[in-house]
């Protein structure tokens, strides 16, 4: 009789923690916001630009979908209210991120890379699209706020022309960063030669290394460049500030971070997503800068390759350009069966990382040059979790607002 009444409490305290666990899977699939329609995915679907009939905005969609910044998103457009095939580029300053980007350098690269998707995506629906840069002129540096909401970054002119199917298209629906594993396969010689001679512009280029010791001093670079952000508070509190915890916040805000930058998704994404909403300490101070070491470490240990993008000078005009140049190679790297993933600490010039810019400097560019991008490549073990996106209306400059 005793083991019967043994066997039936274990039965019971087992039930009863199963019960527990089942309500507690719930109550975070509750909290995450699993049954919320995913509007921040909505841009990501190719019938989302279709359905908009003026080919600007259209185009805007596309470049919508670029990489960006703390993927701030931080473009403006204004329609050419006299002609109905020309529009405006400008860099939204509400967007700055003063403690990661205090030069806005990041800021600029992040222009270049909307303008080359819109420019893909007019080839492909059957625009030319002519685009001009700082078409008044460059930015008065002491003045950069106002002169970013008063000068347009491009001036975008449309010429109708036969549709022509571009290669790179499809890849613009792809995430652009995937911060898993990659393969630890070498990229081919006919792959670096392909993205190495994307660049249009001599004086900025696309530099490959895969050879061990420079992967491992780039590694050391990028290791000690995490170690360094960790600890800067005024630089992780402002990514705090833009993380979107659930998917309510990410239905209402649609830009920044959220756990799918951590490559997580499916029901581990909505498990970690009611946690750090019920516990934001997880996701902030010491727990988030340990977790930042932690992956960045991760990613440059399962690196076959690396890339950067150096320029001239570091001019507005070259940042632009760097970005449409780190968009074609993003693209280009899709259709080549690659991923890419910015890791790009080492060239941000707040002063606490002041030496490791000097010193990848020293170690990686000519004089007078600016590394704009430095990226882990390699063949990708899974595909990457799209991010959020904001509608593409939000993006207009309306005429009360100038």
């Amino acid at each position: 009789m005793k083991g019967i009444r043994w066997r039936r409490r274990v039965i019971l305290i087992l039930s009863a923690i199963g019960v527990l666990l089942v309500i507690t899977f719930a109550s975070l699939m509750f909290i995450s916001g699993f049954f919320r329609e995913q509007k921040y995915l909505q841009p990501w679907k190719p019938s989302y630009s279709a359905a908009i009939t003026d080919p600007r905005v259209q185009l805007a969609a596309h470049g919508l979908l670029a990489a960006s910044s703390h993927n701030m998103q931080p473009w403006k457009i204004k329609l050419d209210s006299s002609n109905p095939l020309k529009f405006a580029l400008y860099a939204d300053s509400e967007r700055l991120s003063p403690a990661v980007d205090p030069y806005a350098r990041q800021f600029m690269v992040s222009q270049g890379t909307f303008l080359e998707y819109a420019r893909v995506a007019g080839e492909e629906l059957g625009y030319e699209t002519a685009i001009e840069l700082f078409p008044e002129g460059d930015y008065d540096e002491k003045r950069l706020v106002q002169s970013m909401r008063t000068k347009p970054v491009a001036v975008i002119t449309l010429t109708r022309m036969n549709s022509v199917s571009h290669p790179l298209y499809p890849y613009l629906f792809l995430s652009d960063t995937n911060r898993g594993a990659y393969r630890s396969d070498a990229l081919r010689a006919e792959q670096v030669d392909e993205l190495q001679g994307l660049q249009e512009n001599k004086d900025i280029s696309i530099k490959i290394v895969q050879d061990t010791d420079n992967k491992k001093r780039l590694a050391t670079y990028i290791t000690e460049a995490s170690i360094v952000e960790a600890g800067v508070e005024t630089v992780m509190e402002e990514s705090a500030k833009i993380f979107r915890s659930n998917e309510k916040e990410k239905n209402k805000y649609r830009y920044g971070f959220s756990v799918e930058g951590q490559g997580t998704d499916g029901l581990m994404r909505h498990m970690l997503q009611g946690l750090v909403t019920l516990f934001p300490s997880l996701n902030k101070g010491e727990a988030a800068s340990k977790q930042f070491i932690t992956s960045t470490e991760t990613s440059v240990n399962n690196t076959p390759a690396f890339a950067m993008i150096r320029s001239a000078d570091n001019s507005r005009l070259s940042q632009v350009r760097s970005g449409m140049l780190y968009s074609r190679l993003v693209l280009s790297a899709h259709r080549l069966g690659l991923a890419i993933q910015p890791l790009s600490q080492a060239l941000e010039e707040y002063p606490e990382m002041s030496r490791l810019y000097s010193d990848i400097h020293r170690s990686y560019a000519a004089d007078g040059e600016t590394i704009q991008m430095l990226v882990r490549m390699g063949t990708p073990v899974k595909g990457a979790p799209l991010s959020l996106r904001r509608d593409v209306h939000e993006l207009l400059i309306s005429e009360s607002s100038e």
